[in-house]
């Protein structure tokens, strides 16, 4: 500490001053405090009673309630057993159905669906706003669930045995409190439970620091304790891993965002998988447990790169040694988003260059093999489910301008065929897409797409919407953009899904380009895309606006405080805003592998250069942003949001605010929620950037 002292008096010295100022909006972080929703009503009545005046807001309200309830979507499947299991909302079930129907009967186009659980009764049998938040089923029957039932839709759920084929809640069965927490089945009358089990259970992020296995007939407060992490930890939790032959009880303590311990419980001992923190296990099939690394890694002299797909031998890893093959090594340009498996094969979709290709891998003879699944190219490829008894699985593409189609595929053969595709929701005839690259400040070329009109004029006045994310290696892969088809593109707009660091879409590299010290990289690529449509004279500052929620919420905050002058309009969802209290409100503390530590004085150093909170100014040309958040978002705290806007008022400023009083992070937990936030949203952009 005493090699640079003047660096470190200064920075604590700049820490000190930024914390000793009083946050007199503090009072906004106060969930259900009385004042603060007077505040909320108060800033939603404002701002809806605006919008829903607009003249496109109710025309954009109905066609996205169409949408959202149309027959004509497509029912999800999900493999349980011999079921397809589906969640479904539409106009006569808002808060919606689960129910099922046999796998055969789907892949035949017979929908024989029987209900086994309507949300929206149960919600009226018991006066609460139930949210359905999935069920984890009993193998290998998947008669009984553990169904989790959220109130007003956050995190936290309450966890109830359900029997599908009575298609009732077993009285007397297990039934675990509301918490962020989980449970699954180890055998009928046995659960692995990660839960709130009471005072010191929890971590600083809110999350489970205990793992119990719990006996059928007795009481959850004398179940076994098998584990217990650290409260400073992000939280431990245990599952199933499930093998060919065998069950293993899984433990997962996770240490930051980004790194776990990987343990199983076996013969009532711990047992520490030596395998790297950052790693993720993808499966174990054919005694092979397949692991995808997200940092360089060497194995006897041999190394493999951060991104790799490995597999290594698991009944010799359990005995300590390490039999590593390599599966598959992606290039700088490609990413590996999604993994899973059949009976007996390995599904792996690769992202190369933004757009998707499937492989199916075998493993015969101590050797993996693969071959290309021959989908739909230029596009997004996305895995729905796999069924664990037969190579079965189903998977789903789609583009900018291509309806989303879903594909019953056979692993085993390398066959498919398609099950139901959606309507066109708008005419993409006239419509092309574009992929574009900007040099970023650091002289990092990003990626972008630009779905726009056929020969638009480059004027500089097309009405322009950027959307990012830049955050916890998520890739942002293109969609079908039925909603902003018919909202945005049919009214003249151009729409723009930005490919920034921080995301998962070049792999782990393209995501720590953009972690703590280095997070100005993830807004200066934002401003590149931004220069580059301008310079490009697809848009203009005056036709130009971004969208961000969550992560990405604080993305568009920093956007309009650093780069005022290239937005005039700012849609800011569930955001991250205070960064110098985020690790203190929800779960806050689960993040500071990816932000840094506030509370670290050379941490808050770099951080308190882009927290939008802190660096807002008086006298500034700040676009009328639109914030929007949740009362009952568990996650992000909607104190970020509600004192961002106070304060921005008490400066002058005018800005928009729609607070939803349920729908925890997702904003909206039914389809007319959501649709009215569709509508306020478009119409605000339509009244900014046109």
């Amino acid at each position: 500490m005493a090699k640079y002292p003047f660096l470190l008096a200064t920075v604590l010295g700049i820490s000190q001053s930024i914390h000793a100022q009083e946050d007199k909006f503090q009072w906004l972080e106060e969930v259900d405090g009385k004042k603060a929703l007077e505040f909320v009503e108060a800033q939603n009545k404002a701002t809806f009673d605006k919008l829903s005046k607009e003249k496109d807001y109710q025309s954009i309200y109905d066609r996205s309630l169409e949408i959202s309830n149309s027959s004509d979507r497509i029912a999800y499947p999900g493999f349980n057993g011999k079921y397809v299991y589906n969640f479904w909302k539409d106009k006569d079930h808002e808060r919606g159905i689960w129910r099922r129907c046999l796998a055969t009967d789907y892949n035949s186009g017979k929908l024989n669906w029987e209900t086994i659980l309507d949300i929206d009764a149960l919600s009226k049998k018991d006066n609460i706003k139930w949210v359905f938040k999935g069920a984890s089923g009993l193998y290998p029957s998947y008669n009984r669930f553990l169904v989790e039932l959220s109130n007003g839709g956050g995190d936290a759920v309450t966890i109830k045995e359900f029997d599908a084929d009575k298609k009732e809640f077993i009285v007397g069965g297990f039934q675990i409190d509301e918490a962020k927490g989980g449970a699954s089945y180890i055998d009928e009358n046995t659960l692995i439970v990660s839960t709130d089990f009471g005072d010191g259970t929890m971590t600083t992020s809110g999350y489970p620091n205990q793992v119990k296995v719990w006996k059928r007939g007795t009481l959850l407060k004398d179940a076994q304790l098998i584990y217990e992490g650290k409260q400073e930890d992000v939280g431990t939790w245990g599952g199933i891993l499930r093998g060919d032959t065998k069950s293993y009880v899984f433990i997962s303590r996770a240490l930051t965002s980004f790194s776990a311990q990987k343990i199983l419980w076996i013969d009532n001992k711990i047992v520490t998988l030596d395998i790297p923190d950052d790693c993720n296990i993808s499966a174990l099939l054919k005694n092979q447990l397949v692991i995808q690394l997200k940092s360089d890694w060497t194995v006897a002299s041999k190394s493999y790169k951060s991104g790799a797909l490995l597999s290594l031998d698991f009944d010799k890893l359990l005995k300590g040694t390490k039999e590593v093959l390599l599966i598959t090594e992606p290039d700088e340009f490609s990413s590996i988003p999604e993994i899973s498996a059949t009976k007996n094969q390995l599904l792996v979709n690769q992202l190369t260059n933004v757009t998707s290709q499937l492989y199916i891998y075998s493993f015969n003879a101590g050797k993996w093999s693969s071959q290309k699944v021959n989908a739909p190219d230029y596009g997004t490829i996305s895995l729905i489910s796999s069924d664990e008894f037969t190579d079965q699985f189903f998977f789903q593409y789609e583009n900018f301008t291509t309806p989303t189609t879903l594909y019953a595929a056979d692993a085993g053969t390398n066959t498919f065929k398609a099950i139901k595709s959606l309507p066109a929701y708008f005419d993409a005839s006239k419509y092309e897409v574009k992929q574009f690259k900007a040099k970023s400040k650091d002289g990092t070329l990003v990626p972008y797409f630009m779905v726009s009109a056929k020969n638009i004029p480059l004027d500089g006045s097309n009405p322009t919407l950027i959307i990012a994310y830049g955050g916890f290696e998520i890739s942002y892969e293109p969609f079908y953009a039925g909603k902003y088809g018919n909202a945005w593109l049919d009214k003249g707009g151009v729409f723009v899904v930005a490919n920034i660091r921080g995301g998962g879409e070049f792999g782990p590299k393209w995501h720590q380009g953009g972690m703590k010290e280095k997070r100005q990289n993830v807004f200066n690529d934002l401003f590149a895309v931004s220069e580059d449509l301008i310079a490009k004279k697809v848009t203009s500052p005056k036709h130009l606006g971004v969208m961000g929620g969550s992560n990405g919420g604080l993305l568009v905050g920093v956007a309009f405080t650093q780069r005022p002058d290239l937005y005039n309009a700012i849609v800011c969802q569930v955001p991250l805003l205070d960064m110098q209290r985020y690790n203190k409100l929800l779960a806050g503390a689960s993040w500071m592998g990816e932000y840094g530590n506030p509370d670290i004085p050379e941490e808050w150093a770099y951080i308190q250069k882009y927290s939008p909170y802190q660096n807002l100014k008086p006298g500034m040309n700040y676009p009328e942003v639109f914030f929007t958040t949740s009362t009952r978002d568990d996650r992000v705290h909607p104190g970020h949001a509600r004192k961002m806007v106070a304060k921005m008022n008490d400066m002058g400023y005018k800005t928009y605010y729609y607070e939803n009083t349920e729908g925890g992070h997702a904003g909206s937990s039914t389809n007319e929620q959501s649709a009215k936030a569709s509508a306020m949203m478009f119409s605000y952009l339509l009244m900014k950037l046109r």
